[in-house]
């Protein structure tokens, strides 16, 4: 599946794919394939995407135009 969204906020940003790449400890290649829907993306990719980008994982996904993320569960110490 196409998530056409990644792309559209890493241009926002002004960053580039090799720059995301890095965050999700994958390769530019690995991230340019899944921009083109070639390949998908892990779980705690799209967690980490949610967190650079200050969106929730539904708007990733195109199930919202709400940009605004959910609050964040406390984490137990």
């Amino acid at each position: 599946m196409k998530i056409k969204r990644i792309r559209d906020l890493r241009e926002d940003k002004d960053l580039k794919q090799k720059d995301i790449a890095k965050l999700l400890n994958i390769s530019q290649q690995q991230y340019s394939r899944i921009e083109m829907g070639i390949n998908e993306i892990k779980i705690d990719g799209l967690i980490k995407l949610s967190e650079i980008y200050s969106v929730s994982i539904d708007y990733i996904l195109e199930l919202t135009d709400v940009k605004e993320p959910y609050p964040r569960k406390k984490k137990c110490q």
